[in-house]
């Protein structure tokens, strides 16, 4: 089905979306925002609109998922590899995109790490499943720095300088030849997974600079949104350094552990709470 809706009609309804969604997720998870946080959000998802009108309005199908099963490791174990892609045909011609919660900038100066999925799932779509297709291409809906200093300290004319600069849209070539490769090293994560090693990397890596932007150390922009970091020897030393921006979440939880008080009642108190299971239907 089709809607057609003006520019102030679409903007309503992001807005009102937005909300739906907020509230959703935060009965899910019973995790709110902060007035300005959440502000901020809605604002980006408002700018996105703007900058990705065209795909939008000529998306397909969304979250189509890709499969690549009985693949096998080097220690000859059989796995299977998906993604989820967005299709846009449009004019003749037929394009992936994959969206990424990443810098453009980082991305464009790490392409080898985003080509070899790319290329897995151009694989799927053009060779095993006989479809056209045109190119590939990431969507990337972190904003890059200059369009967050224009709206943290910038004018409404910095502001629009910023935004029109920004394109969100970075396009990968499709590389038959790297197939191949990237399939055998999805293959050796997988025996290193089944073999139990999870080894952190050294505190080095986590006070380098993150990628070209030399203000923010990789500990801090990567490691401090890893679910994994409660347990990683290297960012419990980086935080005891006193490197990077306070993280109260890994606090909280190191300090329980050390101090050895019971995690279980805090766990379950929001259980206790919620009375009659009746009542969560």
């Amino acid at each position: 089905m089709e809607i057609n809706l003006n520019e102030q009609e679409m903007e309503e309804f992001i807005r009102e979306s937005y909300e739906e969604n907020f509230e959703l997720l935060r009965l899910e998870s019973g995790v709110a925002l902060s007035p300005e946080v959440k502000a901020a959000g809605l604002q980006q998802v408002l700018y996105y609109w703007q900058k990705m009108r065209e795909v939008a309005l000529n998306v397909s199908e969304t979250e189509i998922r890709l499969s690549l099963p009985g693949q096998e490791s080097p220690a000859e174990r059989v796995f299977g590899i998906e993604g989820v892609v967005d299709i846009v045909r449009e004019g003749g011609k037929t394009m992936i995109y994959d969206i990424k919660t990443h810098d453009v900038d980082y991305v464009r100066s790490h392409l080898d790490q985003y080509e070899d999925q790319l290329n897995v799932y151009a694989h799927i779509w053009k060779e095993l499943q006989k479809q056209p297709l045109d190119g590939t291409a990431i969507i990337c809906t972190e904003f890059p720095d200059d369009v967050k200093y224009a709206f943290d300290k910038g004018t409404d004319e910095q502001i629009n300088k910023a935004v029109e600069r920004w394109d969100p849209l970075v396009e990968i070539k499709f590389d038959p030849g790297k197939v191949k490769t990237t399939i055998r090293s999805f293959g050796e994560v997988v025996d290193q997974i089944e073999d139990h090693q999870f080894a952190p990397t050294g505190v080095e890596k986590l006070l380098q600079p993150f990628a070209d932007r030399t203000n923010v150390r990789f500990g801090t922009h990567v490691c401090r949104n890893c679910d994994a970091r409660f347990s990683c020897s290297a960012y419990r030393l980086y935080m005891r350094r006193g490197h990077g921006r306070p993280d109260g979440a890994f606090e909280r939880n190191y300090s329980d552990l050390e101090t050895g008080e019971p995690l279980e009642e805090w766990r379950t108190a929001g259980l206790d709470s919620t009375g009659d299971v009746e009542d969560l239907i």
